[in-house]
């Protein structure tokens, strides 16, 4: 990009506004410290290993597949009778063999089966992964709110502590309140250590899953769920079937049929037809050969294997209905938490946090004006602070319950439509 200074005044404002449009990639850096959940899924789509990991069983999947079509080689020969010389009898032959029974069909049935496993593992893996994803950035601002709680509760122990000081300073309070309230100071900064440690430990964890080696953001903005309504246990039980875990299950029982149809298949003997040609010095003359073979399948006639992939067919069938069972069961599991987090989430909103804020501020303008002792102060702060900590722990769980079904269902803002 060029310009030309044409005036001062010109040539000065174009050089304001390159300047300016330069500036415009360093505050975009700025911002970019902040991680949203949009980027932390889009991040764990393209950089996390074992997804990627997956990914390559699609193309295994189709080598084996492409391999499972190819026809057997043909094998040339040579053969030489009576090495004495002028006596020699040469024989150059091609010989190819026809696998009979279905034999290839069937390895390609197979092959197939195992590509589209291999497509459904990697969308199941793909809700795994996601799951994964939300539940750590979740539990990453869940930290940081643990944080800002700890934070404020060191603020509010802080103003205690000067609350005691200045009634001790006046002779109207012990010195052992203010022993008091500085013993409780130093337990809610404990706690405030513990709550950057824990968000180091949740930021760390969150960057692990999205595929990065270490945390290149300082905080994380994301959705809330906390208006999220708890989806319908009959819509959710008549879906189970669509998952990508049922799918799978019932997949697999098709692969292990394939796989036993493969093995009958086995029990019929190939084909070797060989065509040549056989030279003799003795007599100067040169004859063609045909030649074919058939093993006689008087002892194997893959009994062993037949056996073992029915048997495999079985347990397919008997994996399938486990794993019914047991979605089936972590779906009831999963929104009987869900619901119970929630009325225990709306109960500290609606009532428990303000009252027991309310309870603390009285039982504080109270202690400065003499009317309640300094105990009660604590015995309030230590309840707000408790409280305030359930209210995460059932916020906590209320996601973990969501994660429980997303990881079965994917998206569960479709699933549940």
């Amino acid at each position: 990009m060029f310009c030309t200074l044409d005036r001062p005044g010109k040539g000065r404002g174009r050089l304001l506004l390159m300047l300016a449009l330069l500036a415009v990639p360093s505050l975009a850096l700025a911002e970019g410290n902040v991680l949203t959940l949009d980027n932390a899924l889009r991040a764990a789509r393209d950089n996390n290993p074992e997804l990627a990991a997956v990914r390559w069983d699609i193309d295994i999947a189709e080598g084996e597949r492409r391999q499972a079509g190819v026809l057997p080689n043909p094998e040339l020969g040579w053969e030489v009778e009576d090495t004495r010389s002028g006596k020699q009898t040469t024989t150059v032959s091609v010989s190819q063999m026809f696998e009979l029974g279905g034999k290839r069909g069937a390895r390609l049935d197979v092959a197939g089966r195992d590509a589209d496993i291999a497509a459904l593992e990697l969308e199941r893996q793909g809700n795994v992964l996601r799951a994964d994803v939300i539940a750590a950035f979740q539990a990453a601002v869940q930290a940081q709110e643990g944080l800002q709680l700890a934070e404020q509760s060191l603020q509010l122990s802080e103003r205690g502590l000067q609350v005691v000081q200045g009634r001790v300073k006046a002779g109207s309070a012990s010195p052992v309140e203010a022993t008091r309230a500085q013993v409780q100071v130093s337990e809610v900064r404990l706690e405030r250590g513990r709550a950057e440690q824990a968000l180091t430990v949740a930021y760390q964890q969150l960057a692990a899953v999205t595929g990065a080696p270490m945390a290149r953001f300082d905080s994380v903005e994301g959705r809330s769920d906390d208006d999220a309504a708890v989806p319908s246990r009959t819509v959710l039980l008549e879906r189970l079937e669509q998952t990508a875990d049922m799918r799978l299950a019932r997949l697999q029982i098709d692969q292990r049929e394939a796989a036993l149809a493969l093995a009958r298949t086995q029990r019929i003997p190939d084909l070797t037809v060989s065509v040549g040609s056989q030279y003799s010095e003795t007599d100067r003359e040169r004859i063609n050969v045909v030649g074919l073979s058939l093993p006689i399948p008087l002892f194997d006639r893959n009994q062993g294997n037949i056996l073992a992939a029915a048997r495999r067919a079985d347990q397919a069938r008997d994996q399938r209905n486990g794993a019914e069972l047991r979605l089936r069961s972590e779906v009831i599991q999963a929104l009987a938490q869900w619901g119970t987090a929630n009325q225990e989430v709306s109960a500290f909103e609606r009532s428990i946090l303000p009252s027991a804020q309310q309870a603390q501020d009285t039982a504080t303008r109270g202690f400065e004006r003499g009317k309640f002792a300094f105990l009660d102060v604590l015995d309030a702060q230590r309840t707000l602070v408790a409280a305030r900590l359930q209210y995460l722990q059932s916020q906590a769980q209320r996601n973990e319950a969501r994660m429980r079904l997303e990881r079965i269902f994917g998206d569960l803002d479709l699933a549940s439509r």
